[in-house]
């Protein structure tokens, strides 16, 4: 069904009950909501109210890159626009990207909703690894398709097809009601917990040593005036959240290095939507002879980096965790991105 809008108007400019919330959890400054105007007409189909998820996080983002630009310019904070139908583009840009006029393939046959005999589980098979552990983890052979995984998942309970999926170490979620999600430990920790935390890394023992001053922004130069311009961000991602945040800072100006990891499998075609506006390159940190010497090398010069591997994923590669980093680079800012936190028993 068409999702409406909740608490947003397109007419008067006040700013939704969701831009107020999320902006409130970046600690921005309540007074610069009234900067921000609605207007337009789109609509993302979903039964939860995902268009004013999206239409809240534009705005936070784009108050916070004018509010940004006038710190850098000395400026006032300039006025912010959001468009519905820019919002409802954007949030559904994977389907609208076109190589040589072909659409894209954006999900795998695997990745789905399924039925199990008690509800719906959702699967993600998207990366090969993925789709073998989740056909082993349903007992079924390598070359299954679309009607044994069906037929199997079909015969057993949704809770079974999470559980034994995960043990594989593949990915299937049971689709829950608000009031199951809320029941279940996972869901209880996260209502517990901000969706979003600042924290300062204290650095300040190695800055003194080091005798280097906190970096402040770089000086806009040139015609340009986009908020981040001249800011260098190591974008270490994959999936979907990450690369989109760091294709945002692409957007907003920011020079953007997007570095994988050779042995891991991409999706060309979600690497073709998210990579948008950024450089990209393989490295390998566990190479210590050649790769990892040169990703310090980029380190010392980032301003920011962002991680968006599960959490733990990087502890096997030594002083990649972010009190280190900001020891071997005082001046950055590090962003780390989560689907579930780093708590409770989906840490």
């Amino acid at each position: 069904m068409a999702q409406t809008s909740l608490g947003a108007t397109s007419s008067s400019g006040t700013p939704s009950s969701g831009t107020a919330q999320a902006w409130a959890a970046l600690g921005g400054d309540p007074t610069l909501l009234g900067r921000v105007r609605y207007e337009g007409t789109g609509g993302l189909p979903a039964e939860l109210p995902v268009m004013e998820l999206a239409r809240s996080s534009v705005a936070v983002c784009a108050l916070a890159a004018a509010e940004l630009a006038a710190r850098r310019t000395g400026g006032q904070v300039p006025s912010v626009r959001v468009d519905d139908g820019a919002v409802t583009a954007a949030f559904l840009s994977d389907r609208l990207v076109r190589v040589d006029g072909e659409a894209p393939t954006t999900f795998a046959p695997l990745s789905r909703f399924w039925r199990a005999a008690d509800g719906w589980v959702r699967t993600h098979a998207n990366y090969p690894h993925h789709r073998a552990r989740l056909l082993a983890g349903l007992g079924l052979p390598g070359d299954a398709g679309v009607e044994a995984v069906a037929a199997e998942i079909g015969g057993r309970r949704v809770a079974e097809v999470e559980e034994t999926v995960y043990a594989a170490g593949g990915l299937a979620v049971a689709a829950r009601t608000p009031q199951e999600w809320a029941a279940h430990e996972q869901g209880a920790l996260a209502a517990a917990h901000p969706l979003l935390t600042i924290a300062p890394v204290d650095a300040s023992s190695v800055r003194e040593a080091a005798g280097q001053p906190p970096r402040g922004f770089p000086d806009l130069t040139g015609d340009t005036l986009l908020p981040a311009a001249g800011l260098r961000v190591l974008d270490l991602t994959r999936v979907l959240a990450g690369p989109v945040a760091t294709r945002t800072l692409a957007l907003l100006g920011a020079d953007v290095l997007r570095i994988d990891a050779p042995q891991l499998p991409e999706s060309q075609e979600a690497h073709n939507d998210t990579g948008m506006g950024k450089r990209s390159t393989r490295l390998d940190l566990a190479d210590r002879g050649g790769d990892r010497p040169t990703f310090e090398e980029l380190l010392e010069s980032a301003d920011v980096v962002v991680l968006g591997y599960r959490p733990g994923a990087l502890d096997q590669f030594s002083g990649m965790g972010p009190a280190e980093l900001a020891v071997r680079n005082p001046r950055l800012v590090i962003a780390q991105l989560s689907a579930w936190g780093g708590y409770g028993p989906w840490g």
